[in-house]
């Protein structure tokens, strides 16, 4: 319903401080109708408007809640977004669908609807919810390197002892070229780690800068680094 997170609702049960139904229940996989009471602390938890923003997400800005550096997090940024747009109105729970590393910029989506959060992250149809990239590279990857992607390959364990993972990209093209980098347009339909950087360091090229301009039909448009807008 909007109330709080996963990780602090189930605290919330653990600790007693929910009934469901005119009872107290304290295991968080208790199973629940849409229109049942709940209660938080003897207060009704109703639900809450969902709502749906994108942000153009900068360089350096970790994709968590909170960050043990001390680092700035995208959940700032949203606040300080949202403050601007509407003074005076409570910033609602949210939080990001999937993430970006820090080293990353581009297109991330919020909501509040985990519904539709999970509908756009769900593995057993990632046809569906491609994702687009824009990638400058040192030097101009060949034809046949870009065929490799598309085929896919094997590329080393980020952890030593870890098996190797098979990678693929469902298009990989060069989008525009300079004297000395060019920007790639690639396309996945999978969400691994550092899945385009390690693909293309394994080929022998350098990510100089990597940014997210699509997700499933939404695109980044005309968001400036740090923007947020509201979709639909």
């Amino acid at each position: 319903r909007g109330f709080c997170s996963r990780s602090v609702a189930e605290n919330l049960v653990r600790e007693g401080r929910v009934s469901l139904r005119g009872k107290i229940v304290r295991d968080p996989e208790t199973p629940a109708y849409e229109n049942d009471e709940i209660l938080v602390d003897g207060a009704p938890v109703t639900a809450s408007e969902f709502v749906y923003f994108a942000m153009n997400k900068p360089r350096g800005i970790v994709t968590t809640a909170s960050d043990e550096k001390g680092r700035k997090t995208v959940m700032d940024l949203f606040r300080q977004q949202y403050a601007k747009m509407f003074p005076g109105k409570p910033v609602p729970h949210i939080s990001p669908v999937g993430r970006l590393d820090a080293a990353s910029e581009g297109l991330l989506l919020f909501t509040n609807d985990t519904q539709w959060a999970d509908a756009l992250l769900d593995p057993r149809d990632p046809s569906s919810h491609l994702k687009i990239y824009r990638v400058q590279v040192a030097g101009k990857p060949s034809d046949d390197d870009l065929a490799k992607m598309e085929k896919g390959f094997n590329v080393p364990p980020r952890v030593f002892g870890e098996k190797e993972e098979f990678m693929h990209a469902e298009r990989a093209a060069i989008a525009s070229v300079g004297e000395k980098n060019c920007w790639l347009e690639i396309t996945l339909s999978e969400g691994k780690n550092r899945e385009i950087r390690r693909m293309l360091a394994h080929l022998g090229y350098e990510v100089m800068r990597l940014m997210r301009i699509q997700f499933d039909k939404y695109t980044l448009g005309d968001l400036k680094p740090g923007e947020i807008r509201e979709i639909n």
